[in-house]
C-alpha cells in the first residue's frame, strides 16, 4: 500500500465553484479550511479548523456560470407560453446527456472538458503538442522497464521497431487454454502438433484452436503473430462464447467496444493530467539550508536513491504545475528520507506539507521518525491526526478530487497495478529506486504446507538468536486460537494481538512495547504490512498466505530483513492442490522474485495475474471481457502511441457557418412574453460562442421561466446547437448540395474512422463517408428545411456523443 505525500502550498487561489448541478439551485456555500498564511480548498484530514465562506449566487446558474446577464427571473411566475418539451425533443435529449456526463465526471473527482472555461486558464495547443511528447518518451521509459519483467512472466513476443506486444508464445499454452485470435475471436487451445503442409515434404508445427463451429489449424509462426492469452483481472471463468470461423461479425462488434473502452481511457486519462498543466504554482525556492539537513542522513545514498533526489528537487524548485511522482523501491531503500527531503523543501518555504499513510501504526512510526529528523528546527511544527481506515476506493476517490492543485509525492514498494501502470504508460512521473543499499541480504522465503511442528521450529530459532516474531493472518477470527497455541507452546514468551478493531490506546501500547522489545511475537493480521521498521524482528509467519494479495504478500515479507541480519519469511497454505490458479501464480510469483530489488518486478506480476483495472478506481471487467487483459492492455498502448494522431482540435465558433436558409421569425405573443426579448437572443448567442455547457444551461434556464418554446425559437435555438457542436467537433462549414449534406473540417480519416466506430446508429455511420478534408452523408429524398435542420442536428448530437472517445483539446 502506497504512502503519499501530498504537499499543499499555502497562499494559493481557490478555484472557481463548480457549476450548479441543477437549475433550481438558487445558492451554494464553499466550505474552505483555514491554513496559516493563506486559505484553499483541502481535505477536512487537515482537522476541525474551518471558516465558512460563502457566496451568493442569483436564481439563474447561467448567470453564474457564464457571466453574461440571466433571463428575467419572476418567483411569481407560473404561466406557461406553451406545452412541456416532449421526451423526442432532440435538445432535450442532448441536455440530459450532457448533463448526466457532467454529473458522473463531478461525482469522479474528474475534470469535464465540457466546463473547463469554469476553471483556471486554458491549456495552448503548444503546451499540448509539449506534454503529448512528454507522455510519449516516458512512454518508451515505461516499455522498456515492462519488457524486462514480462518477456519472462508471459512468454510475450517483441518487435523492436513494432514497440512492445502481449502476443502469447503458443509453446508455453496448455491444453484447454484460451486464447483470442485477432481476427477471429475467442478459441480454446487444443494442441501443438506436427504436419506436412500440401506441396512439401518436410513437416511444420501447427496450432490447433477449438472454435464455436469447428476446429482452426495454424501454422506456428502465424499464430505466434495473432495470438493473445485470454484472461480476466481477478477472475478465472470461461468467456461467455468461443469465436465462429464461418462469421466474424460478433467478433468485430465485442473488438470494436474493446477498442472505443481503450479509447475512453485514454482521454479521460489526457482530461487528468492536462487538467494539471492548468494549474500553475510558483517554483519552491531553492535553500542554502538543504545541505545541512541532508548532512543529518547517516548513510550514503545508492545512485538511484540519488537521482530520485534530484527528480523531486527539480519537481519543485523548476516546475510551475504541482509534481506528480511515484517513487517505487523496495522496503528499507530510502523511500522515506526522499520524502522528508521533499518536506523540507516545502515547509522552509513558509508552506505546509502532509503525509497520508494508510494505517494508524505506520502513521504513528512515520510521526517518530520525522519528529526526531526535525527536532533542530523549532520553528516547523509537526502533528498527528489518525482513525482505524485503511485507504479504500472512496478514500483514493475522494484524494484523487483535489490534488490536481497540490504536489504530490507517492511512495510505493509494490505500486497496485493502476499506479505502475499509469507511470509505466508516461501519464505519471515515475523514479526508481531498485539498487539495495549496501550490506543488505535478501529474505529468505520458505513455502510448504501448515504444520504445528513447521511453526514451532521456525519461531524457536528466531528466539533462540535472541530476535522477534511477526505472526500473521488473513481475518481477525483465528488470532485468538493462534494465541492459545503459542503459548503452551512458549509458555515463558511475552505474546500479544494485534489488530485495526482494537480501542488505539490498547493498539498503541501493544506496539510500543513490540517495537521496545518487550513482545517476542506479536500475533495480527496485515495491519502491519506497510512499512513497520523493526529491526529485531527478523522472521515472519504467514498463515493461510493464498487469502493474500500478491503485493501484500510482498509487503508483510519485507517487514523483516531490515539490516544485515538474514532474515526469514515462511509462507503456510493449507493444502496445494486446494489452492485456486491465481494462488498458484502468485506462489511461483514470490519465489521467483527473492532478490533484493524487485518489488517493481512483483507488481509487474501482480498486473499479470491481476489485471491493471480501471484508472479511477473501478474495474472495467465487462470491457476488458470481450477481448481479455492482454489484447485490451496492447490496444490501450497502441492508442496511447497514437495520441497526437487521434485528436480534433475545435474551431472558433464564431467561425462555424451554416449554409441552411431557414429563419422563421418569432411571434409577437411571444416577444410580448418575454420580459426583454433582444437581451433573451443577444444571451443565447453568447451562450452558445462561450461553451456548450454555458448553452445547455441556458436553454434549461429558459425552458424553466417560459416553458416550451414555438416552433420560431426553437429553430433558432437547434442552429445555435448545431454550430456550437460543429464548433466542437472541428467544423467549420456544413453545406447542402441536392440530396448531399457537406462538413468541410480539419479532422483527419483516423478521427473519423474512430467516431463512425464508437456510434451507436447504424443508419447514420453507413450514410456517412469521408472525402479529403470534408465528411459527406447522401440523404435518400429532399427534406423540407425544418426536417434537414433536425436530421443535421441529430447527426452532430451522435457524432458529438463520441467525443470521450477521441482526445479532444
Amino acid at each position: 500500500m502506497a504512502a503519499t505525500l501530498i504537499v499543499k502550498p499555502i497562499a494559493c487561489v481557490s478555484s472557481p465553484p463548480p457549476p450548479l448541478p441543477s437549475p433550481y439551485a438558487s445558492s451554494f456555500r464553499l466550505w474552505t479550511p483555514f491554513l496559516r498564511g493563506g486559505r484553499g480548498i483541502f481535505s477536512s484530514t487537515l482537522g476541525n479548523h474551518y471558516f465558512l465562506h460563502s457566496r451568493s449566487y442569483s436564481s439563474s446558474p447561467f448567470s453564474s456560470l457564464t457571466g453574461v446577464s440571466s433571463i428575467a427571473t419572476d418567483p411569481n411566475r407560473t404561466a406557461r407560453f406553451d406545452s412541456q418539451e416532449s421526451e423526442n425533443d432532440p435538445i432535450s435529449i442532448f441536455n440530459e446527456r450532457i448533463l448526466r456526463e457532467q454529473s458522473t465526471k463531478r461525482a469522479s473527482g474528474r475534470p469535464n472538458h465540457i466546463s473547463d472555461s469554469n476553471s483556471s486558464a486554458n491549456v495552448t495547443n503548444e503546451e499540448v503538442d509539449k506534454y503529448i511528447q512528454l507522455v510519449k518518451q516516458q512512454q518508451q521509459r515505461g516499455l522498456r522497464e515492462l519488457k524486462k519483467g514480462h518477456l519472462i512472466t508471459m512468454g510475450a513476443s517483441t518487435d523492436a521497431e513494432a514497440g512492445y506486444s502481449y502476443k502469447v508464445d503458443p509453446f508455453t499454452l496448455e491444453e484447454g487454454d484460451y486464447v483470442v485470435h485477432k481476427k477471429v475471436g475467442i478459441g480454446r487451445f487444443i494442441s501443438i502438433r506436427p504436419s506436412i503442409p500440401e506441396g512439401s515434404t518436410a513437416p511444420i508445427d501447427y496450432v490447433y484452436i477449438q472454435y464455436a463451429d469447428g476446429v482452426a489449424k495454424l501454422p506456428v509462426k502465424q499464430a505466434s503473430r495473432f495470438l493473445y492469452r485470454y484472461n480476466l483481472p481477478n477472475e478465472n471463468r470461461a468467456p461467455r462464447g468461443l469465436g465462429r470461423l464461418k462469421d466474424t461479425s460478433g467478433w468485430e462488434k465485442r473488438r470494436i467496444k474493446g477498442k472505443v473502452a481503450v479509447q475512453k481511457m485514454v482521454v479521460d486519462l489526457m482530461e487528468v493530467y492536462l487538467n494539471r498543466l492548468r494549474r500553475k504554482r510558483p517554483p519552491y525556492p531553492k535553500n542554502p539550508g538543504m545541505a545541512e539537513f541532508v548532512s543529518q542522513f547517516p548513510y550514503d545514498p545508492t545512485p538511484d536513491q540519488q537521482q530520485a533526489f534530484i527528480d523531486v528537487e527539480k519537481d519543485l524548485t523548476e516546475r510551475e504545475t504541482p509534481m506528480d511522482r511515484l517513487i517505487c523501491g523496495d522496503v528499507g531503500f530510502g523511500k522515506t528520507e526522499v520524502a522528508q527531503r521533499a518536506i523540507f523543501c516545502v515547509v522552509s518555504a513558509g508552506k505546509q506539507a502532509m503525509l497520508l499513510a494508510p494505517t494508524i501504526v505506520l502513521a504513528k512510526q512515520h510521526f517518530g521518525v520525522i519528529s526526531e529528523r526535525f527536532s533542530k528546527y523549532p520553528d516547523i511544527k509537526v502533528g498527528i491526526m489518525s482513525r482505524y481506515q485503511r485507504f479504500g476506493v472512496k478514500q483514493k476517490e475522494m484524494i484523487a478530487s483535489f490534488k490536481t492543485s497540490v504536489d504530490v509525492l507517492a511512495l510505493s514498494a509494490t505500486p497496485i497495478p493502476r499506479t505502475l501502470y499509469l507511470a509505466l504508460t508516461g501519464f505519471r512521473d515515475c523514479s526508481l529506486i531498485s539498487t539495495p543499499p549496501p550490506q543488505r541480504v535478501p529474505v529468505k522465503t520458505h513455502l510448504s504446507e501448515y504444520s504445528e511442528e513447521k511453526v514451532i521450529s521456525a519461531i524457536k530459532y528466531e528466539l533462540d538468536r535472541g530476535g522477534q516474531v511477526f505472526y500473521v493472518l488473513p481475518r481477525i477470527q483465528g488470532l485468538e486460537e493462534v494465541l492459545s497455541f503459542l503459548e503452551k507452546s512458549f509458555p515463558d514468551v511475552e505474546i500479544a494481538i494485534a489488530h485495526g478493531q482494537l480501542y488505539s490506546k490498547r493498539l498503541e501500547k501493544i506496539m510500543t512495547r513490540f517495537v521496545d522489545g518487550e513482545i517476542k511475537i506479536l500475533i495480527s493480521t496485515n495491519i502491519v504490512e506497510s512499512g513497520l521498521d523493526i529491526q529485531n524482528a527478523n522472521t515472519i509467519v504467514i498463515q493461510d498466505f493464498q487469502q493474500f494479495g500478491l503485493a501484500q504478500l510482498y509487503q508483510l515479507r519485507g517487514r523483516v530483513g531490515r539490516t544485515d541480519k538474514e532474515a526469514h519469511a515462511h509462507l503456510f497454505y493449507p493444502n496445494k492442490l486446494l489452492l485456486s490458479p491465481e494462488a498458484k501464480k502468485r506462489l511461483t510469483a514470490l519465489e521467483e522474485c527473492s532478490d533484493l530489488g524487485q518489488g517493481l518486478q512483483l507488481a509487474e506480476r501482480d498486473m499479470a495475474i491481476r489485471g491493471f483495472g480501471d484508472i479511477f478506481g473501478v474495474q472495467q471487467t465487462g470491457d476488458i471481457g470481450n477481448v481479455g487483459i492482454d489484447l485490451f492492455f496492447e490496444m490501450l498502448f497502441e492508442s496511447l502511441s497514437m495520441v497526437d494522431v487521434h485528436r480534433t482540435r475545435p474551431v472558433p465558433y464564431e467561425s462555424v457557418k451554416l449554409e441552411l436558409d431557414i429563419n422563421p421569425r418569432l411571434s409577437s405573443e411571444y416577444i410580448n412574453y418575454l420580459d426583454n426579448p433582444i437581451e433573451v437572443v443577444n444571451d443565447a448567442e453568447k451562450a452558445a460562442e462561450k461553451d456548450t455547457w454555458s448553452l445547455v444551461q441556458f436553454t434549461v434556464d429558459l425552458r424553466r421561466q417560459y416553458g416550451k418554446e414555438p416552433y420560431a425559437m426553437e429553430v433558432l435555438l437547434k442552429k445555435l446547437y448545431v454550430r456550437r457542436m460543429a464548433a466542437d467537433i472541428g467544423i467549420t462549414t456544413i453545406y447542402i448540395m441536392g440530396k448531399t449534406v457537406g462538413m468541410k473540417t480539419n479532422m483527419g480519416e483516423q478521427v473519423f474512422k474512430m467516431i463512425t466506430e464508437a456510434m451507436l446508429s447504424d443508419v447514420h455511420r453507413n450514410m456517412l463517408a469521408f472525402e479529403g478534408d470534408e465528411i459527406k452523408a447522401e440523404l435518400l429524398i429532399d427534406l423540407p428545411r425544418d426536417q434537414l435542420l433536425t436530421w443535421i442536428f441529430h447527426l452532430l448530437a451522435e457524432i458529438h456523443s463520441a467525443l470521450p472517445t477521441l482526445i479532444r483539446y
